[in-house]
C-alpha cells in the first residue's frame, strides 16, 4: 500500500506539472483554449493570470516532490497531507467557482492519494 500512495502522490505531482505547462506556456494554443473552453480573444487576454496560476501549480508541484523524496518519513507524511490537502481545497473551490469538473479532474486524485496516504502510515 506505500507504494501505491507513492505512484498516487507522484501522479498528483505530474498532472499539476501538466497544468503548470497548460497555464504557463501553452494558455493561446488551439488545443488548451479547447481544454479549458476558451475563446482566442479570452486566452490572449487573460495569459497573464493563467501564468500566474501555472506558477501555482508549480508550487504544489515542488511540494508534492518535495514530499516524496524526504528522508524523514514523519516530516514527509506531513508534507504529503499538506500539500495534497491544498489541491483539494483548490479543487473544491474550483468546482464551487468554475466548474463541477474540476472537482473529479483535480479533487479526485489527490483525494484517492491522501486516503492512500493515511491507510499506508
Amino acid at each position: 500500500m506505500h507504494l501505491l500512495a507513492l505512484i498516487l502522490v507522484g501522479l498528483v505531482a505530474v498532472e499539476h506539472l501538466y497544468f503548470l505547462y497548460l497555464e504557463m506556456f501553452a494558455w493561446t494554443k488551439p488545443a488548451t483554449r479547447k481544454v479549458f473552453g476558451l475563446t482566442a480573444e479570452f486566452a490572449e487576454a487573460s495569459k497573464s493570470l493563467a501564468a500566474n496560476q501555472g506558477l501555482y501549480n508549480g508550487f504544489l508541484v515542488a511540494g508534492l516532490v518535495w514530499s516524496l523524496v524526504q528522508s524523514d518519513p514523519t516530516f514527509a507524511l506531513h508534507l504529503k497531507c499538506f500539500f495534497l490537502g491544498c489541491v483539494i481545497v483548490a479543487a473544491l473551490y474550483g468546482a464551487y467557482s468554475v466548474k463541477m469538473r474540476i472537482l473529479y479532474a483535480q479533487g479526485g486524485p489527490a483525494i484517492l492519494a491522501l486516503a492512500a496516504t493515511l491507510y499506508a502510515r
